[in-house]
């Protein structure tokens, strides 16, 4: 084992298709020699060169347009977005064109292209850049989402992210990029639609991803001291979704919290909510309970932003209101 940063982990996982696959390149805004908004990519520039690790002009609708168009032609371009919140610039070119053009040329050509986008609040970045809008990108069909929660999970679903010939959504959380966590020696690829129990309990189980798995599981060692015993989902691929692990966890604990940093409103967690509740409905003893971000946007005022945001607290509150 050894140990790396969640910003190292991405990292790793493109270095490690990038040199397997001389069709494999990153794009974006101070991706090269400036090493990326957020360091991610530093060093690559140097170690690939400017025509692998290529700075764009500052247009969304360009970098992601020009994966769209190179990956149709037979590459695989990763795609760096500063922050999510800027994809909505792009979304002609991911929800008309990425999204739809395999499915209208009837499968004839693939379109392997994976748009990195840093999302969530916590580093005081104000309401344009501190959103979490993976629901937006989940509705969408022909579209892939992942969301990492540690630089294992970071390397491993990078790995199967850049070799699936569909657009991925790769979603990271800014918060996280300095975590730092064990991974294995021997790294592997992660395949999509596999959720990780982050920790096993008996009377209710939460359901999150991303920074929430950690408030998560800090609740859970809370609730462990009132007798509570928390089984922590941590979904990690929202579209394809793990309902297997989803609903044999509910058949065990009959209880369910969906935890998440969106705005409550029209989240990803009504989606779960709809979902079990069509499915999986009378293994619940108890309504299934919604933990998000309050319906407004994100304040630059450090107090606000941590009022507006859910955290241990808010988790541990839902989870007792079950019982």
């Amino acid at each position: 084992m050894r140990k790396m940063t969640y910003a190292q982990g991405i990292k790793e996982g493109m270095r490690i298709k990038m040199l397997e696959n001389p069709d494999v390149f990153i794009f974006g805004e101070d991706v090269g020699p400036f090493g990326g908004c957020f360091g991610v990519t530093a060093g690559m520039y140097d170690e690939f060169g400017e025509k692998r690790v290529r700075d764009t002009p500052i247009s969304e609708g360009a970098i992601i347009g020009a994966a769209v168009g190179s990956a149709a032609a037979g590459l695989r371009p990763i795609a760096e977005l500063m922050f999510i919140d800027f994809a909505t610039v792009g979304m002609d070119q991911l929800v008309n064109q990425a999204a739809k053009m395999r499915y209208m040329f009837g499968g004839k050509i693939t379109l392997p292209m994976v748009v990195r986008l840093p999302a969530g609040a916590g580093v005081r970045a104000a309401a344009q850049h501190s959103q979490s809008l993976e629901a937006w990108l989940a509705h969408v069909p022909g579209l892939k989402v992942v969301y990492p929660s540690s630089p294992q999970d970071a390397i491993g679903l990078m790995m199967t992210a850049i070799d699936d010939d569909n657009p991925v959504m790769f979603i990271e959380h800014k918060v996280l990029y300095g975590l730092t966590g064990e991974v294995e020696d021997d790294v592997k690829a992660i395949p999509f639609g596999k959720a990780n129990i982050k920790k096993e309990g008996s009377d209710v189980t939460i359901i999150t991803y991303g920074k929430q798995v950690y408030d998560s599981l800090k609740a859970a060692e809370t609730l462990a001291k009132e007798d509570i015993d928390v089984e922590v989902i941590d979904l990690r691929s929202l579209y394809p979704l793990d309902k297997e692990t989803i609903f044999n966890s509910i058949e065990k604990t009959h209880k369910v919290v969906l935890v998440s940093e969106e705005a409550k409103r029209g989240a990803f967690t009504g989606e779960l909510a709809a979902m079990i509740a069509e499915e999986c409905f009378f293994e619940c003893d108890a309504p299934i309970k919604r933990v998000g971000a309050l319906n407004c946007p994100i304040p630059f005022s450090p107090v606000l932003e941590d009022y507006v945001i859910p955290g241990e607290k808010e988790i541990v509150d839902a989870v007792k209101s079950l019982f």
